[in-house]
């Protein structure tokens, strides 16, 4: 059996396939096999165990005609149908038992999270409504400031609102992983502060080292630090743009080292944004991903070390929050 277990924390993939059908972007097939970056086939082929967080996003300019909480419903509906007709080869999960218990079926244990929490108008009935469906993390903002942040691409100078921090508290006691990817920087450290006071993890599904790549969208290490304070994971993203130039394996393995080298080695994750960016390191889908676990265990990294990367670190996470 391959030994190679994923548990990534983002992708579109969602998203690209219930964008209307005259958009070049939107990926064709469904979820066992499509033409974008990630698919059931993919997944199974390519790892003996493979855990998804699939994001619900969009923009009523992505979707004309749609409100926020339409484009919610299309996309819960769709994903909600794949798993059905998948239902040999994915599970919706809520926990990590539920997680684990769909590995040992030999099933893609499938993890629902919004990406932007105007999808769900920023509003904490919606958000606990969310959290009935099944949905377990929610990034505060995308690239647009909303009422409860700025993020990094607007408004970059403003921190959580009174209503940013109280739901934040509504996430911490639903148990839904706060994802401060795309967050402000004085977002973030509003979002740290919660957390330690909470003792409860946070994480940035996909983001990758400042000092590797000086990108807005990655962390300062002092932001990389403030995670593993709180045993949080930071997800290794694999969009061109935030890995450095060259885009290369090596640019991308900087991010991994450096973050191990500031004590991330219980705290870095994958999540690589597939669906949502033009990919690094020549690669083209989810299944090639493999390959940097088998160039980190070449470079004499312990295999404890890797697999944690890939697997054991955002179960932890998932596990210790996502208990209902």
């Amino acid at each position: 059996m391959n030994p190679i277990c994923l548990f990534d924390g983002h992708c579109d993939t969602v998203y690209r396939g219930n964008l209307p059908a005259e958009d070049p972007h939107r990926s064709r097939g469904d979820l066992a096999s499509n033409s974008g970056h990630l698919d059931l086939n993919r997944l199974q082929r390519a790892y003996g165990g493979s855990c998804q967080f699939f994001a619900l996003f969009g923009y009523p300019a992505d979707f004309p005609g749609k409100a926020a909480e339409e484009i919610f419903r299309l996309e819960y509906g769709w994903f909600a149908r794949q798993m059905e007709l998948h239902s040999g080869r994915a599970a919706h999960c809520r926990t990590g038992e539920e997680a684990r218990q769909a590995l040992s079926q030999g099933k893609t244990a499938a993890f629902l999270s919004v990406e932007g929490a105007e999808l769900l108008d920023c509003d904490p009935a919606r958000l606990e409504e969310a959290h009935r469906l099944g949905v377990r993390a929610v990034n505060l903002t995308w690239n647009y400031a909303n009422p409860l942040s700025g993020s990094n691409a607007e408004e970059p100078g403003r921190g959580l609102t009174a209503r940013g921090r109280a739901f934040v508290a509504e996430m911490q006691r639903l148990g839904m992983l706060v994802d401060v990817s795309h967050l402000s920087d004085p977002g973030f450290w509003d979002v740290a502060e919660l957390a330690e006071r909470a003792g409860i993890p946070f994480f940035a599904s996909h983001s990758n080292a400042r000092a590797v790549c000086p990108h807005k969208r990655n962390l300062t290490d002092e932001q990389i630090t403030a995670i593993i304070k709180v045993q949080g994971t930071v997800g290794l993203n694999l969009c061109a743009s935030f890995v450095g130039e060259p885009p290369t394996l090596d640019a991308l393995i900087a991010h991994v080292e450096h973050i191990w080298a500031l004590g991330g080695a219980d705290s870095l994750a994958v999540g690589g944004d597939w669906d949502g960016c033009d990919l690094a390191a020549g690669l083209t889908g989810v299944d090639g991903l493999a390959a940097l676990y088998e160039e980190l265990l070449r470079r004499n990294h312990s295999e404890t070390l890797v697999r944690a990367l890939f697997f054991e670190n955002l179960m932890r996470v998932v596990s210790e929050v996502c208990t209902m």
